[in-house]
């Protein structure tokens, strides 16, 4: 088990359907890490345009494979990870704020 800071860049063309499904129960049901998924974006920040920033607990190797394979590539790109110490609060908008207010427009 590790803890790691993860960057990554939104695809924009998605971010309408990557919220639908973090609202809507689709990724939060997913076993066995859909809530941490969830949760992850709850604390993600936009730290630069396009680019988000998180700490994500992960039990796998490489690390975040699984929740690669089933939800981030689909809504992310340019991942990047590295193991820290503790869960790290990032400056800047959260992104789920961002994409509720995406969704409203």
């Amino acid at each position: 088990m590790a803890i790691y800071s993860v960057k990554a860049r939104y695809i924009e063309e998605k971010i309408a359907e990557f919220y639908q499904k973090l609202t809507d129960g689709t990724i939060q049901n997913q076993k066995p890490d859909g809530q941490e998924i969830v949760n992850s974006m709850k604390r993600a920040k936009i730290t630069e345009p396009n680019v988000i920033q998180w700490s994500e607990m992960c039990f796998c190797s490489p690390p975040l494979k699984h929740e690669r394979e089933t939800v981030y590539t689909q809504f992310l790109e340019d991942i990047e990870t590295k193991v820290i110490e503790d869960y790290v609060e990032y400056e800047g908008e959260l992104f789920m704020d961002f994409l509720a207010k995406q969704n409203k427009k």
